[in-house]
């Protein structure tokens, strides 16, 4: 399983959200957010493999972007935000689950297990 998991919720519609293109940057400092990895959610609103089984991040800052305009358009619904930008830290070579809880208005997140 990859270090950096994820998964996304449409909580209008009470059901996963599938085909979200969700990017992983880090933060290089001379620089700025630097791309690192990329992928899709699948028809459960998962995404597993972002980043090789074996594959560790380095410490420090990191950005998952979830680009949610295309999700909207597909299900006929105005959105408010085109993507969501999620930062988090990492601190050490454990399992990172960042879920996203979202609706055309609003969205939360937390660290999942």
């Amino acid at each position: 399983m990859s270090q950096i998991t994820t998964h996304i919720l449409d909580t209008t519609l009470g059901r996963p959200a599938a085909g979200i293109t969700v990017v992983l940057h880090d933060w290089a400092h001379d620089a700025g957010w630097r791309e690192i990895a990329r992928g899709l959610t699948d028809a459960d609103g998962h995404l597993a493999g972002l980043l090789l089984p074996e594959e560790r991040l380095a410490h420090g800052a990191y950005q998952l972007r979830f680009f949610t305009q295309q999700y909207f358009e597909q299900q006929h619904t105005a959105g408010f935000y085109p993507f969501v930008d999620i930062c988090f830290v990492v601190t050490d070579e454990t399992h990172y689950h960042v879920p996203l809880l979202l609706s055309p208005f609003g969205y939360s997140t937390y660290r999942g297990s």
